[in-house]
């Protein structure tokens, strides 16, 4: 290519260049104000363990550490420092809602419970009704079946009778190892 050719292009590139930065002026009018219409979509942040006022309510003082493990889940902090105290602390952040934020504190003597305080914690039902932002606020779903709803379905078929079936081979001795053996 001619010496000519490269400098008719390096100057035509460069005043395309200064033509679009000129233009990105004329817009910056245009471009606030369409981001003001226009907001970018967030996604809900739910941070911690959620605990239920059912949870709360199954709680009682003398129950082990791992009854309240069972209940509650793992606590979200349990310090070194402070080791019969364990922390349940839950967080919801949602678009155009002030966040919310929920804290249990449970405490222990001699690895029992003893007491546990924090705030007032909502219902599965109302947490979930919380949740579901695009759903009309109406009736929450009932989330147990009746005994009437059970009694639509068909009763499952006996199983079939263990002398008929053919009894399992007994388990191997020994399984084989996992890795090669090194050479």
């Amino acid at each position: 290519m001619p010496a000519f050719h490269r400098r008719s292009a390096r100057l035509g590139l460069t005043f395309m260049a200064c033509a679009a930065l000129a233009a990105c002026g004329g817009f910056n009018n245009a471009s606030t104000q369409l981001a003001s219409v226009v907001t970018p979509y967030k996604i809900e942040v739910v941070q911690g363990n959620f605990v239920s006022k059912e949870q709360v309510a199954a709680l009682s003082p003398g129950m082990s550490r791992n009854d309240v493990k069972n209940i509650l889940g793992t606590p979200l902090l349990a310090s070194v420092f402070h080791a019969d105290r364990w922390d349940y602390v839950f967080t919801l952040r949602r678009q155009g809602v002030e966040p919310q934020s929920r804290r249990l504190t449970v405490f222990f003597k001699n690895d029992v419970l003893e007491r546990f305080e924090g705030d007032d914690m909502p219902s599965e039902a109302e947490f979930v009704s919380k949740l579901d932002s695009r759903r009309k606020k109406g009736k929450v779903p009932e989330l147990e079946a009746s005994e009437e709803s059970l009694k639509k379905f068909p009763a499952p078929a006996p199983a079939a009778s263990t002398e008929a079936a053919a009894p399992l081979p007994p388990a191997p001795a020994s399984y084989p190892p996992l890795e090669a053996p090194a050479r």
